[in-house]
């Protein structure tokens, strides 16, 4: 592959970093894991978004959450089309072979994905309409919270498709049938969760008020 190229000069620098401190602090934890192989509790489906750090946000160590991250934290409906599916593959290996115990939705605010979505279904983003848009035939995953969305102002409609998209996995996640099993088994809980980077607060979906709580 001829177009590759060497990582940046910071890249590696950093990497040294982390081998020479946290690596070597920790040999015998990173042999663990690698011998042992992976029991992580959770499954954290969040976006693809550089301000959200799933493992920053939780202090979690290497080990403790399978993590899937994609534009705007979207869980497709179960399709088995024959096609390629990256977060739903990823949802199977984790309720199916790693056998987790909890699948958490975390959406976040200023999400671009949601962002998209909001005007392409408004009609103010024909680029995203294109057959050929990667991003906009995963944004129409969300089409149904757009469509469900109350009347007021750009701001408010778009906080509340950010959480909409996290319902809409939610809901997208029940249709698998080895995820209803587990929920209905007893053997996995889901979960939805929305973070305000600007605050560093989460809130989590109630079912009984039917809205998002801070935690």
């Amino acid at each position: 592959m001829k177009f590759a190229r060497p990582l940046p000069a910071y890249m590696v620098t950093r990497y040294h970093g982390w081998k020479a401190t946290t690596y070597a602090d920790n040999k015998g934890w990173y042999r663990r894991l690698a011998d042992e192989g992976q029991r992580p509790r959770a499954m954290i489906i969040s976006c693809c978004d550089s301000r959200v750090h799933v493992t920053s946000i939780f202090g979690a160590d290497q080990g403790e959450f399978f993590i899937h991250r994609n534009i705007a934290n979207l869980v497709p409906p179960f399709q088995p089309d024959g096609n390629q599916h990256g977060t739903s593959a990823a949802v199977e290996y984790a309720v199916t072979a790693l056998k987790v115990s909890h699948l958490v939705i975390l959406g976040h605010s200023s999400c671009g994905g949601v962002a998209g979505c909001y005007h392409m279904c408004s009609g103010n983003a024909p680029e995203l309409e294109e057959k050929g848009s990667f991003v906009g035939r995963w944004m129409d995953i969300l089409r149904p919270g757009f469509d469900a969305l109350p009347e007021g102002d750009e701001e408010s409609r778009l906080r509340a498709l950010e959480k909409g998209a996290v319902l809409v996995s939610l809901e997208n996640l029940m249709t698998f049938p080895f995820v209803e099993k587990a929920v209905k088994d007893g053997t996995l809980s889901i979960h939805g969760l929305w973070n305000d980077i600007g605050e560093g607060t989460l809130e989590a979906y109630d079912p009984e008020a039917e809205a998002f709580v801070g935690i």
